[in-house]
């Protein structure tokens, strides 16, 4: 258990510590206030993929930590398994049904992830849409796509 513990705390020092790049992402400010308290926190994220145009570069399952945390009206999603941590834009919110998007751009690769999900308690389930484009001189000059189901299961946070 101290182990568990002891990984647990590193794992959100990590997050916390570590800086925040995004770019081009506004945040609606009236959409993050209606975001229910229990999105946030620790979520073991189960992935499975549904559907791809190439299935040499997307994985056909994984888990991922999520840590989703919010300081004033800016959400911020960490995983630690992969290094990515990103602001998130609020697309949608109806009761427990949540939309954001995260883009992520790493040398000529832009990653769109489009995140529906239900919450449930302690748990949710959804889809993830991916769309990664490689850029040659400023044009997209490939772009392909999955779409994963996910299941999600709070660590640690609120729950109501």
């Amino acid at each position: 258990m101290k182990k568990f513990i002891s990984f647990l705390i590193l794992i959100i020092y990590f997050c916390l510590s570590s800086n925040v790049f995004a770019e081009d992402v506004t945040t609606l400010t009236g959409s993050v206030s209606m975001v229910p308290q229990s999105f946030y926190g620790m979520w073991r994220v189960l992935s499975k993929l549904d559907d791809t145009d190439n299935p040499q570069v997307f994985k056909k399952s994984g888990i991922d930590l999520w840590n989703l945390s919010k300081t004033n009206d800016v959400i911020i999603l960490c995983n630690p398994f992969n290094g990515a941590n990103a602001e998130i834009k609020i697309d949608k919110v109806d009761n427990n049904f949540i939309v954001f998007k995260k883009i992520g751009k790493s040398g000529n690769k832009q990653f769109t992830d489009i995140v529906e999900m239900q919450l449930d308690g302690e748990n949710f389930i959804g889809i993830d849409k991916i769309k990664l484009d490689t850029f040659v001189n400023g044009k997209i000059m490939k772009s392909e796509m999955a779409v994963y189901s996910i299941k999600g299961e709070k660590i640690s946070g609120e729950i109501k």
